[in-house]
């Protein structure tokens, strides 16, 4: 394969030609289909964007149901070599094995390729149904620490050899400790790590975004309140990339306190004031719980959400929930520092759909319009959002949202892709 038509990492920065590879995984149950509505969105806005002149050739690779018949793994060696030589990828829902091997085999991609971001932008567009009564104030982007805590949770089954030896462990080196578990018999334990070096680089990773894109709120979402050296420690080193690392364009709720201490309230109003009109980010911090309410009271006082993982995981389905629901939410996993980034559906495979033409393609979709925006081709990922802005504002939906709009038109999941791609402009 000439190396013309990799993209590349350069000081940096990704290099990107005008003609690459990059691999897919089409995915298991209802994955196919709406990767054919996908691609033909995808190939449609490159070619109305920069006609010849761009091109993108998708390179299928074999993950998932697929793959284990045809070879016996759930995820081969080479698909993943595929991932690390072409930096980028694109895959539709996958089916998590039943019994033993892997646990998820989304969780093995992120962790294999070290994507230690999950970032989960969160919109909504007008004529789709939804729960509250102004989704169309909710405009949030949620960094998902994807690598760390419960995903690389360890556990000790009840009664197990391992999990008595634990016990025993406590007992004879934390007594203290010890006084928190509430029953000795029967007892189940799980482990979660969370380093410095993965909380520091997730709060990186969503500054600089909100630097790129514009955005003057950072919110630090975490349980350091009860956790106070996992979850109080993500918090802690958050503050330090903010202050340490961003002086010049960051403002944090901790210096704000600082001042407030030493001289007292209108001083460190003037002093947060002053910061936030010269351009700087707000990072504040809020516990989990709370995070759950405000964000569905006061969606709009949230920009970017950082956190760890277990709590970015409840949080990004609950706030897709408020704009229509994971049928049209995105996601990407990332490594802002090697480049490699592999953009998915984040809802499941729905089997009983499958080969039916009823499946919503929003989500993929959608991370594909990520994926061109990562790639720095705005000009094709504007036109996919003009395209399903267009498309939904007519009514034109597919059968999962049909049934909850009156006087829609129901249109099958390729249908779907067409009417996004007729509504689009040619450049």
């Amino acid at each position: 394969m000439e190396l013309e038509n990799i993209i590349q990492m350069r000081a940096g920065k990704l290099f990107v030609p005008n003609k690459i590879i990059i691999p897919v995984i089409p995915g298991d149950g209802i994955g196919p289909e709406v990767w054919a509505a996908t691609k033909m969105v995808i190939e449609c806005a490159i070619r109305k964007a920069y006609g010849d002149n761009r091109s993108i050739n998708f390179l299928p690779v074999l993950a998932g149901e697929v793959a284990f018949h045809q070879t016996g793994s759930w995820l081969p060696d080479e698909t993943l070599e595929q991932f690390r030589k072409f930096r980028i990828g694109i895959k539709g829902p996958m089916t998590t094995p039943i019994g033993g091997g892997i646990r998820s085999l989304n969780v093995a991609l992120r962790k294999e390729l070290d994507l230690y971001a999950c970032v989960r932008p969160i919109r909504w567009f007008h004529g789709v149904p939804a729960p509250v009564k102004h989704p169309e104030i909710m405009n949030i982007t949620i960094f998902r620490e994807n690598t760390e805590d419960v995903y690389s949770g360890i556990e000790f089954e009840a009664d197990s050899t391992e999990a008595n030896q634990f016990f025993q462990l406590i007992s004879d080196n934390f007594p203290d400790e010890k006084q928190k578990i509430r029953f000795n018999e029967n007892v189940a334990f799980g482990i979660k790590p969370i380093s410095m070096e993965g909380s520091k680089r997730l709060v990186r990773a969503a500054v600089n975004y909100a630097l790129k894109f514009g955005k003057k709120t950072v919110t630090l979402v975490h349980k350091g309140n009860i956790m106070k050296f996992t979850e109080g420690g993500f918090l802690n080193w958050g503050y330090q990339v903010g202050t340490d690392e961003f002086p010049d364009q960051v403002y944090t709720s901790q210096q704000w306190q600082k001042t407030r201490e030493m001289y007292g309230d209108e001083i460190a109003g003037q002093e947060k004031e002053s910061a936030l009109q010269n351009g700087k980010i707000w990072m504040n911090d809020i516990i989990t719980d709370a995070a759950f309410q405000q964000t569905l009271l006061y969606p709009q006082r949230f920009e970017v959400i950082a956190t760890t993982n277990l709590n970015g995981d409840y949080l990004s389905d609950a706030l897709a929930a408020q704009v229509g629901g994971i049928g049209i939410a995105p996601g990407a996993n990332i490594n802002y520092e090697s480049g490699l980034a592999i953009f998915e559906a984040t809802h499941g495979t729905a089997p009983g759909r499958a080969g039916k033409n009823l499946a919503n393609p929003s989500s993929l979709i959608l991370s594909a319009e990520m994926m061109l925006r990562y790639l720095g081709w705005d000009e094709a990922a504007d036109l996919i959002n003009e395209g399903l802005e267009q498309t939904y504002d007519k009514a034109l939906i597919t059968y999962d949202l049909a049934q909850f709009v009156p006087n829609s038109t129901q249109l099958g999941t390729i249908e779907f892709a067409a009417a996004v791609c007729e509504s689009m402009k040619t450049i």
